[in-house]
């Protein structure tokens, strides 16, 4: 073997000694090297200290890091820090080798303690040092770690004189040194060593300037040291060494730390709602940059559950897993942001938000596995469960953590020490009040008990605390109750934690109020929630501004008829002051208008109550002006929904990436209801101030808007429901009013319309108004009278029961108390001058294409919206309430004063701004379910129309729109019969139903019930009453329908019908065989035999004297004998085809069945103020012979009537008393 081949042997042997490690190998070589190439000193010299720093640092204790502080005697830097500098100067020819003697010398000085010295021997910029340093195989692997090391020790120079910024640019200079690694070459074991020391030191003070602000995840660079760590692992896997738990290196963090900052950051980036950064990002198929934001995070998420979950055992009893439980917080945190309003489906990849929570839940459980009795993990189950609508596993979970966390208090309360695992006492209190609220929001009556039994837990914890702490910030604050040891046992709650646990009280006793069987509790339950409310609100220690509770004391405020105090309340809300457009992360953008839709239709109501119908119309109007642009609530008009041709929708779902899609898109479907039921109370408005002609022809706007908002829907008959709905009847009159000129038309667009009524409709009188039916408002100013209130139920049936109180026969004959001639509201006199000075001129239809359509009135200025709240002063609005009177805003003084202002000289309720409501998680409910909900919502539109059609006397086409409404009915049945899942039946909903498919059936009936009674069909409407019944037994509608036909069959109103057909003669005259009733009274007047029959009892069985007080009245003896005389005659039957009359005893039963109806009516939450129910059942009383129960029900009747909306209160939310 020739010199040269020793020489490259030996150096190669050399070489891959210090590249492995085999530092025992390293005299040997370094000797056999100076024999052969004594040219090589600097590299045996470097080789040589090398080995002695690594025979120092093995002395040391395996404590911290390997590059410890060693003591300058045990390594004599004294002799050979001089001996490699002057290797360093001679060396000339071999730059990799002065390179690598450099590091040496800088390594020494720094192992020696000596930093100034290593930072001044360090090589300063690599780059110049070793140019060829970026080429793969431009330098040997040794001086690559050497480049690594180098740059490790000079930054850790840096860090001990805290100069973290300039460390970190040092390391973001050498990840060239890292080509070599990324290039998938299999490193050596030093490579390996410094390659992750290197990453690893990085990662670590890069996650330190970030906690200390120094640096910030806006810089696109700053994820980049985390991205290098991940990029390292990949390829060690790649390369069949793939990397696990535990320590890189004797001393260092371990690795699922470096794994739990990079986590860290990214949840920082994503909760911040921070640019992506685009530092160090390999090139990736995904798209958008949330995408990539999601994909990454998934991929740490999963790398540290790992390395977390196989490091960590199940704990003892009296351990704590407190890393787990901070990983699972991370988790929820991130998923709170991703399942939020602001993250839609498309960002988050395949599985969507469902499929997120779904790998939520399975992380949770995983973590459940290593922990015992964490409060904390069931408290993330409960509310991901929710999300995910499992809400039996969701409640199985809360009851688990209520029960561990009452033992766990009581054990605190006892011992006087704190247990960690333990929730506090904050988060116990609104982890009870959310499952409150979801109880009252998703569940039925059973729920509604839960919830109930809940607050008042709830109350008892509250009360056992102490106070909470104040808003007020002059206020002085008392110190914590502390123990012995001076440990906090229950330290003080914060003012949001306390009003939204008072404000989840007021909802479970509003909730149970409104569904409880006792009616005597009912009131007492309404007082309660009414001051938990006040409580919540408080300005002291609650939230005043909370929208929630500002929308629940409201409506609950409107069914008591304090209709000052919850007007008050409303404009408070809606005038609060808040930059529109604003955005949160989990509530979404513009918010605040969002949450407010359901207000202002409340306000609608409250003021349909006051009679302010011109008003109402404009609050309802406001609903949707509120977001100024019409493109911003429903995007561009290409979306419109509107049919067109196959060719048109397949163009346009091509073209649906350009499109600008509106906020609808993003509502979920409650939100969505209220637009529909804000729809609906605005076209009641419209019937009630145009007729009913008027409200048919703009009912199709219902129509367009449900298609706009949910789409079409897969029925069985499509074709058939998108004529219908698509074209108006032939009876009607007008054509069809564009889509985008009822929904998309621009404020401007409106105001201009409005601004040419009176003239365009002076001019076009004789031409356009004969075409439209005539009515008494078509003829009649609306400013010279005010139109009678009718309420409108869900399912349409608005003057039924109204027509039903003026004419309560079917033969418009009225019973023979004078009292009920007419039960109308009252017409104040200022209802004129008020409508005139605030809405101008008398409201006309639009003309739009030749037609006269219904525009409600322009809220175009500013100043038009400030003149809408102050039209009606404090003192206009006191005189209104004559039952209620002094009820109104006595209970809520106590809140309202304390948070009032002056404003134009008059007291009223002002907030500031609105908070974000709290609101529970998005529920993701199954598919076919949102689609029984949505076909839920369509039945009752359909409804709503009939009954317009009903009212304008077009029974033919309120008979087509029952049909559609029938066939909804009748695909959901076979829907929910197909259901296998058990969820829901067809007399319950399941959890975050509307309606069973029973009492939809009982809608659709009662519907066909009125409709016949319109007919003047009684004993037809009769028997769609009686279907309607057995489907829905408590239906209000169907029972008010029936009893007052029962009751016009007891007074013989109503007469049963003839056994015998008529005869139709030649003429078209139609002869009867029998009698008719007025020559049957006529001869029961000339009988001498109908003067000595008695007086039958009156009263219904039960209710009346027994039997033998009855026979023991006093009755003359002629009347007696007579009696006796003729009881034979009385008691035989006349023949059927010759009967005029019920007998007695079919009457009777008629009558006591109203009565029970009714009675059991007016007990429940449905019907306690259900005025029509009041109304008959008040006639029952009198038929009955009460006078003095029948004027008690007519004065309540009238109370109720005096705070009535046009439409029913419960038609503002769809979840009850949750917004």
């Amino acid at each position: 073997m020739s010199k040269s081949s020793k020489v490259a042997l030996y150096l190669g042997r050399l070489d891959d000694a210090r590249c492995d490690g085999e530092w025992k190998e390293i005299p040997e070589l370094v000797r056999k090297v100076r024999k052969h190439a004594a040219d090589r000193l600097c590299l045996t010299t470097t080789a040589e200290i090398e080995f002695a720093i690594i025979q120092a640092s093995q002395k040391q204790k395996p404590g911290s890091r390997p590059p410890t502080a060693i003591s300058p005697n045990d390594l004599n830097v004294a002799q050979l820090a001089p001996r490699l500098l002057s290797a360093i100067d001679a060396e000339n020819t071999y730059p990799e080798d002065k390179y690598q003697a450099q590091v040496c010398l800088g390594w020494l000085h720094w192992i020696a303690g000596e930093y100034d010295f290593a930072s001044a021997r360090l090589p300063r910029n690599l780059e110049s040092e070793l140019p060829q340093l970026d080429q793969p195989n431009g330098i040997s692997e040794w001086t690559r770690v050497c480049s690594l090391k180098a740059a490790y020790l000079k930054a850790n120079c840096l860090v001990r004189e805290e100069n973290r910024v300039e460390a970190l640019g040092i390391f973001e200079t050498a990840l060239v040194s890292l080509s070599h690694v990324w290039s998938g070459q299999k490193g050596r074991k030093q490579l390996r060593f410094w390659a992750e020391l290197f990453l690893t030191e990085y990662c670590m003070l890069q996650a330190q300037a970030l906690e200390r602000g120094d640096k910030t995840l806006e810089d696109a660079n700053s994820l980049a040291p985390f991205r290098s760590w991940a990029r390292y692992w990949e390829v060690s896997k790649d390369q069949g060494t793939p990397l696990v738990g535990g320590y890189g290196f004797q001393g260092a963090v371990r690795r699922r730390t470096v794994w739990n900052e990079y986590y860290a950051a990214v949840s920082g980036i994503l909760q911040q709602d921070l640019p992506f950064p685009t530092g160090f990002v390999h090139a990736s198929t995904v798209a958008s940059a949330r995408n990539q934001l999601r994909v990454e995070l998934k991929k740490v998420e999963t790398a540290y559950e790992v390395l977390l979950l196989s490091e960590t055992s199940f704990p003892r009893a009296d351990e704590q897993r407190q890393e787990v439980e901070y990983f699972a917080a991370a988790v929820m945190k991130n998923w709170s942001v991703l399942s939020g309003r602001d993250w839609h489906e498309q960002d988050l990849g395949p599985g969507g938000k469902e499929g997120l929570s779904r790998g939520v839940l399975e992380i949770l459980y995983r973590a459940a596995t290593k922990t015992f009795h964490s409060t904390a993990m069931l408290r993330y189950l409960f509310t991901v469960h929710l999300s995910v609508a499992e809400f039996d596993l969701a409640f199985h979970a809360f009851h688990s953590y209520l029960e561990i966390v009452k033992k766990g208090k009581a054990r605190v309360d006892k011992t006087g020490h704190p247990e960690p695992s333990l929730d506090d006492d904050a988060t116990v209190l609104e982890t009870i009040s959310l499952a409150i609220i979801a109880l009252c929001k998703y569940g039925f009556r059973d729920a509604a008990e839960k919830a109930h039994n809940l607050g008042v837990e709830l109350e008892g914890m509250l009360q056992k605390l102490p106070s909470p702490l104040s808003n007020a910030p002059d206020n002085i604050t008392t110190l914590d109750e502390e123990d012995g040891d001076g440990v906090i046992l229950h330290p003080r709650i914060s003012s949001r934690v306390y009003a939204l646990s008072w404000q989840a009280i007021g909802i479970s006793q509003a909730e149970w109020s409104r569904t409880t069987y006792d009616a005597s509790t009912r009131t007492e339950n309404q007082a309660r929630a009414i001051r938990s409310f006040q409580k919540s609100l408080s300005p002291e220690n609650g939230n005043p501004t909370d929208v929630r509770t500002l929308f629940t004391l409201g409506l609950l405020l409107s069914e008591q008829r304090e209709l000052t105090a919850a007007i008050d309340i409303v404009k408070a809300a809606l005038m609060s002051n808040k930059k529109t457009g604003d955005q949160s992360l989990e509530s979404g953008l513009y918010w605040r208008e969002r949450s407010l839709i359901p207000l202002w239709h409340l306000l609608a109501l409250l003021l349909s109550a006051r009679q302010d119908f011109i008003m109402a119309a404009r609050a309802c109007e406001g609903a949707f002006e509120q977001f100024d642009d019409p493109t911003v609530l429903f995007g561009s008009p290409n979306l419109q929904g509107t049919f067109r041709s196959e060719h048109l929708n397949e163009a346009e779902f091509r073209d649906e990436k350009t499109q600008t899609k509106g906020l609808v898109d993003e509502m979920d479907d409650l939100e969505k209801e209220g637009m529909i039921e804000v729809k609906m109370t605005q076209l009641a408005l419209l019937e009630l101030l145009e007729g009913p002609e008027v409200a048919v022809n703009a009912s199709h706007e219902l129509l367009v808007l449900y298609i706009r908002l949910f789409g079409g829907l897969q029925s069985k008959a499509p074709a058939t429901t998108q004529k219908q709905t698509m074209e108006v009847p032939k009876s009607s009159a007008g054509t069809i009013k564009s889509f985008r000129g009822s929904i998309f038309g621009s404020k401007a667009d409106r105001t201009s319309r409005n601004l040419k009524h009176v003239s365009t409709a002076e001019s076009t009188k004789s031409t356009v108004l004969p075409e439209r039916p005539q009515t008494t408002q078509t003829t009649a100013s609306t400013a010279t009278s005010a139109p009678t209130i009718q309420v409108t139920k869900e399912n349409g049936e608005v003057g039924d029961s109204r027509r039903s109180r003026r004419s309560s026969s079917i033969h418009g004959r009225r019973s023979e108390s004078g009292r009920r001639n007419s039960l109308k509201k009252r017409e104040p006199s200022a209802q004129p001058r008020r409508a005139s000075s605030s809405g101008g001129a008398p409201h006309r239809p639009t003309i739009v294409d030749g037609e006269d359509f219904y525009t409600p009135m322009a809220d175009g200025a500013a100043q038009e919206r400030v003149d809408f709240f102050a039209s009606n002063s404090k003192g206009d609005m006191s005189r209104q309430q004559s039952f209620s009177k002094g009820r109104g805003l006595l209970r809520f003084d106590s809140t309202a004063s304390s948070t009032r202002g002056s404003a134009n000289g008059s007291d009223s309720l002002v907030l500031n701004s609105l908070s974000p409501p709290n609101p529970l998680p998005m529920v993701q409910f199954p598919k076919e379910q949102v689609k029984r909900q949505r076909q839920t919502v369509l039945i009752r539109v359909w409804l709503m129309i009939a009954a317009f059609y009903r009212r304008a006397k077009m029974h033919n086409d309120a008979k087509g729109a029952i049909d559609e409404a029938e066939k909804l009915v009748d695909s959901l049945e076979s829907d929910v019969a197909k259901d296998s899942s058990g969820s829901a039946t067809l007399r319950d909903p399941g959890w975050g139903g509307k309606k069973s498919v029973e009492e939809l059936w009982g809608d659709v009936q009662s519907e066909r019930g009125y409709l016949a009674i319109s007919e003047e069909a009684p004993y037809k409407a009769r028997e769609y009453f009686e279907e309607a019944l057995m489907h829905y037994p408590d239906h209000p509608s169907a029972i008010v329908g029936l009893s007052n036909i029962l009751l016009d069959i007891y007074s013989e109103v109503l007469l049963p019908p003839a056994a015998i057909p008529s005869i139709i003669l030649s003429e078209g005259q139609l002869t009867n065989l029998l009698p008719t009733k007025s020559k049957v009274q006529k001869a029961h007047a000339s009988s001498p035999r109908a003067v000595t029959i008695p007086a039958l009892p009156s009263t219904p069985l039960g209710l009346g004297g027994s039997i033998a007080d009855s026979l023991a009245s006093p009755l003359s003896n002629n009347t007696s004998s007579a009696y006796q005389s003729s009881s034979s005659s009385v008691e035989e039957l006349p023949a059927p085809y010759k009967a005029v009359s019920l007998p007695l005893v079919d009457r009777l039963a008629a009558r006591d069945r109203a009565y029970g109806l009714l009675s059991g009516l007016t007990k429940l939450g449905t019907g306690w103020n259900y005025s029509d129910a009041w109304f008959a059942l008040a006639r029952a009383h009198e038929e009955s012979g009460q006078p003095d129960r029948a004027k008690e029900a007519l004065w309540w009747c009238v109370e109720l009537e005096e705070g009535m909306g046009v439409r029913e209160w419960n038609c503002v939310s769809a979840n009850g008393y949750v917004l």
